[in-house]
């Protein structure tokens, strides 16, 4: 395991590695492989590309969102005019079926609810609408329905971890309860718990992921 010191140099390495982020406004601190992020940025777009580039670092095992979207030199965009670009985006987006989602907006807060039938087009939905200028930040309430499906869901999740080259799928547990999946076990990078977390919601009828696996 790495020092606090070392942690904190390499995430702020990272940030610094990553185009889409502006490190110069954003300040890193590490505490027992929990790594806080604070400062401020131009969007929120930005700041999920800092909190990604982040969880990439090895031995980062949580991580502290501190991060503000500011627009010091921008002109306010009205609450209407975001939903608008954030409907007409959702519309443009053939993977979304945004006819069965709705969008509000609050002080550029945008809160995004409806249903779909996969998890991925909650977070395309959510993906989408975090590049609109005068997005604060976003409640993503969009829920998934349960598909009816004859399949075994826990045999296609561990299907699926026994292929991936970059996860072992011995040292991960699967329970299923109806749409719910838990996963447990310990892994050795964040990376490969996001992998697991993946390809578990991937799987037809999941429409909730516990995911209590330990990166050690």
């Amino acid at each position: 395991m790495k020092s606090d010191a070392q942690l904190q140099s390499d995430v702020m390495e990272e940030l610094e590695w990553e185009p889409s982020v502006d490190h110069s406004h954003i300040g890193v601190s590490a505490n027992d492989g929990i790594v806080t992020l604070s400062g401020s940025v131009k969007s929120y777009a930005e700041k999920l590309a800092a909190e990604k580039a982040a969880r990439r670092v090895r031995d980062v095992r949580g991580i502290a969102e501190e991060i503000q979207v500011r627009f010091p030199s921008d002109p306010k965009t009205s609450d209407p005019e975001i939903a608008k670009r954030i409907l007409d985006v959702l519309a443009w987006d053939v993977t979304i079926p945004d006819d069965r989602i709705s969008v509000k907006v609050e002080h550029g807060w945008v809160t995004l609810s409806g249903t779909v039938d996969w998890n991925y087009q909650k977070e395309t939905a959510k993906k989408d609408a975090s590049k609109i200028h005068g997005v604060v930040g976003i409640s993503n309430l969009i829920e998934v329905r349960q598909l009816p499906t004859s399949r075994d869901i826990r045999d296609r999740i561990m299907s699926a971890f026994r292929r991936s080259a970059n996860l072992d799928a011995n040292s991960i547990s699967v329970a299923t309860d109806g749409g719910t999946v838990k996963l447990s076990g310990q892994v050795h990078a964040w990376h490969e718990r996001q992998i697991a977390e993946r390809a578990a919601w991937a799987a037809p009828g999941v429409n909730r992921v516990e995911d209590n696996i330990v990166v050690v």
